[in-house]
């Protein structure tokens, strides 16, 4: 094979800290995923602003349904770009794969900010959006899973401090998007808010990707491009990708399962639950921002912290921990069924720790039940599929069902999630093994 994986480090080979050049690369990737997750969490936050300009309707809970089914969109097409261009970086290089995808959510984000509204150019200002949506849904894809299997790679030792570091700039990302549009209510007339300000984070986030673009340049190829092609002049047998995704099939299952329980969860406390306040129960827009900015302070900082501990504890116990504890803690959005910012706070900080947990380590431990040749092709077609289908619709489905009367359907629907993610990913471990962490 050309790839070759190595057996997971034991507790003796953790130790040490990574090297100048090793947290040069990380950072080059992280920035990247805190742009994604800043993106991400930038559109559905200000859904309500972009439903009324792009999408509207009969009421404001109508238009910010709306752009959230747009939100939903996005997730589509996740899947296809982790297939695609995740099985590109299993035959090309990470490297490539890495620079498309921070150029392609830049560029989809700056466009949203500039576009003109549908009272401007009519019914071609939301197909617009959803070309974008569409086009960021490729690069999110591929971003998260390979980048994370990319890093692994860069710093194979380290998987917790791996684990840590791009949970700190994911939610770094997740921070300074209710953090921009805090200081905008802060800044800005509510009635300025509505008609232009909005526009300004997706425009500062176009432009902060050509220097994260810049940054990827840099980067080291993990894979063993030139032995490929060497292999195959002299017709040696090549892994076979997709033959070996198959073999994996039970990894791949568990990752989608992995992924989009807790993507259900993430997304239910940075933009279901704001949205319900904002749309809903009219909370006070600017109380709201605060408080999920003080929710995101929290994230970053945890994730800054657990970098510095994870790699002292087996890291498949920390996840059936963490993924056992979600089950319950679910539930507490069952208090937020009507207005009051005092129980909003409340939820989202009662929801933070055991959030914090396992949305640090989901990547890493589906990376772990798949070997290096395959993981940008199996991860990006599991977790694709795990975002898509749970994560992205997660936001939609907690309105829709509040709109309904039947919102404690919500919690259970994602409790079941996380008890069928922590089967299978104990079926795939015993079957599979475990081939990075412990």
């Amino acid at each position: 094979m050309i790839t070759q994986d190595v057996a997971a480090p034991s507790s003796a080979q953790l130790t040490g800290n990574a090297t100048k050049t090793e947290r040069k690369n990380l950072r080059a990737l992280s920035w990247g995923h805190a742009l994604e997750w800043y993106d991400w969490a930038i559109f559905g936050l200000l859904s309500s602003y972009l439903g009324a300009h792009f999408f509207p309707a009969d009421s404001a809970l109508a238009s910010t349904l709306n752009a959230l089914a747009v939100f939903a969109v996005g997730f589509i097409a996740r899947p296809v770009g982790g297939i695609v261009f995740g099985s590109m970086a299993d035959r090309v290089g990470r490297r490539k794969i890495m620079i498309f995808a921070i150029a392609a959510v830049s560029f989809g984000s700056f466009v949203i900010g500039v576009l003109p509204g549908y009272e401007t150019i009519g019914v071609a200002a939301p197909i617009v959006v959803v070309a974008m949506r569409l086009l960021q849904g490729l690069s999110a894809g591929v971003e998260a899973p390979l980048g994370t299997a990319y890093a692994l790679e860069l710093v194979p030792n380290r998987p917790g401090y791996v684990s840590g570091f791009f949970g700190f700039f994911n939610n770094l990302g997740n921070l300074l998007a209710p953090l921009s549009i805090f200081f905008l209510t802060q800044l800005l007339t509510g009635e300025n808010l509505e008609e232009w300000g909005w526009r300004i984070p997706f425009i500062i986030g176009g432009l902060f990707g050509l220097i994260v673009l810049w940054l990827r340049t840099t980067l080291p190829e993990t894979l063993d491009i030139d032995g490929a092609r060497e292999a195959k002049a002299q017709k040696k047998q090549l892994p076979s990708v997709w033959g070996d995704v198959r073999k994996y099939w039970l990894s791949v299952l568990a990752t989608v399962f992995i992924v989009g329980a807790i993507q259900a969860y993430n997304y239910t406390w940075i933009a279901g639950l704001p949205n319900l306040a904002r749309a809903a129960f009219q909370e006070d827009p600017a109380a709201v921002f605060a408080i999920t900015t003080g929710f995101g302070v929290f994230m970053t900082l945890g994730a800054l912290f657990l970098s510095k501990v994870l790699d002292r504890f087996a890291m498949s116990k920390v996840f059936v921990v963490a993924r056992v504890l979600a089950i319950p803690t679910i539930f507490l959005s069952l208090l937020y069924t009507q207005p009051g910012i005092g129980t909003f706070a409340g939820v989202m900080f009662g929801g933070a720790i055991v959030l914090l947990l396992n949305m640090t380590i989901f990547v890493t431990v589906s990376n772990s039940l798949l070997p290096q040749h395959i993981r940008g092709t199996g991860l990006g077609l599991g977790y694709g599929f795990g975002v898509a289908l749970f994560g992205g619709t997660a936001s939609f489905l907690l309105l829709w069902l509040q709109g309904e009367g039947m919102f404690w359907m919500f919690p259970v629907y994602i409790a079941a999630l996380c008890a069928i993610s922590v089967v299978l990913y104990l079926v795939a471990k015993k079957r599979n093994g475990i081939f990075v962490g412990k």
